[in-house]
């Protein structure tokens, strides 16, 4: 079984402009996302996919490999499915860009828990008791921790209970390959243009994805205060110590 690690990049972004290119400790922000993904153990090769030639000549200065796309892309999955065309695989993994402080042992757990299911993907999860914070995507899931809901607001709903915490979406996403290239195809859902999460096309369409909760504060940076606490973290993160310059 092949498993190749994907990190979709664009630079633009609205709310933290050219956010990939940001510095933490000396490094952008995406080339401490590639040297994180490049330690973990289940993926056989990895390869940042962007449509700017900014980013790719980055990324090469680090001798790493890069895939050039489509500007058209809607999502980070719709970029990953065009690369996919042109690799060999089993398993593509998804790991966003500005997820700074991944754990490649998470990667590998994500990888593990799509393997032993009879899902088409599996996303991580992790404890999270924040409350109304519409920039993270939030699930619930069933006995068997397949996923059930995405959505921005508080769920389960403390109306009737409380809640002690919830489940964020930590966006690493394994998906068997030959379901991200249909996935793709598929057409946007309601649900998925009222959440603004892809990953609602999935369950809409009537499959199933596999929740793997894991113990992680990681975060996706979406904005200065997010890239100030990444700053801060990375200070004393223990994965980073292994690379750092």
């Amino acid at each position: 079984m092949k498993v190749i690690g994907m990190i979709p990049v664009r630079l633009e972004s609205s709310r933290l402009p050219e956010k990939a290119l940001c510095d933490i400790l000396g490094l952008p922000m995406v080339i401490h996302t590639l040297k994180r993904t490049q330690m973990a153990k289940t993926l056989d090769e990895v390869y940042v996919v962007t449509d700017s030639e900014v980013i790719k000549e980055l990324v090469e200065s680090y001798q790493a490999r890069v895939i050039m796309t489509s500007k058209a892309h809607q999502t980070g999955s719709d970029r990953l499915a065009e690369a996919a065309e042109h690799i060999e695989a089993d398993i593509i993994v998804n790991i966003q860009g500005d997820e700074a402080l991944v754990d490649p042992e998470h990667i590998d757990v994500g990888v593990r828990g799509l393997v032993n299911s009879k899902a088409e993907i599996s996303i991580l999860l992790t404890q999270f008791s924040k409350k109304q914070s519409y920039d993270d995507i939030k699930a619930v899931v069933n006995l068997k921790n397949e996923i059930m809901y995405f959505s921005r607001n508080d769920i389960p709903s403390e109306s009737r209970s409380p809640v002690g915490y919830s489940l964020k979406a930590y966006h690493v996403v394994s998906f068997r390959k030959d379901f991200l290239i249909k996935f793709a195809k598929l057409k946007q859902s309601p649900l998925e243009k009222i959440e603004y999460n892809e990953y609602l096309r999935v369950l809409e369409n009537g499959y199933t994805i596999q929740g793997v909760v894991v113990d992680s504060d990681a975060l996706s940076v979406d904005t200065y205060n997010d890239l100030r606490y990444v700053r801060g973290k990375m200070l004393k993160d223990s994965v980073y110590l292994k690379y750092k310059l």
